[in-house]
């Protein structure tokens, strides 16, 4: 690290907490790629448990970050989720705060 760019250990307390979690962090990247995700598509691509997963989930709806719609389809219920406009800024904002932490590490 170089001393003209020294790290500031309190830029890492402007990260969001919710968006910090690994868990959510894996779920938030699963539902950017797609429009919408059903529990089992999430579990299996995230590498979660069903509990895990479910916590979780409503840990990131209660921020606002993703919507959770119940459906039937083909008279099967299914969850779905689908990352919100606050779920998408709350990530860039995240890569924002993140991004400069871990390039003064590189220099």
């Amino acid at each position: 690290m170089k001393e003209d760019h020294p790290l500031d250990p309190r830029e890492i307390s402007g990260l969001d907490r919710v968006v910090h979690s690994p868990t959510r962090l894996k779920i938030m990247l699963v539902l950017m790629s797609v429009e919408e995700a059903d529990f089992t598509f999430i579990s299996r691509t995230a590498d979660l448990t069903r509990g895990n997963l479910s916590a979780n989930l409503t840990k990131l709806e209660e921020a606002g970050y993703i919507k959770i719609e119940k459906k039937f389809i083909e008279r099967i219920p299914k969850t779905i989720a689908s990352i919100t406009l606050a779920g998408k800024k709350a990530l860039e904002d995240y890569s924002s705060t993140l991004g400069p932490i871990l390039d003064s590490l590189r220099k």
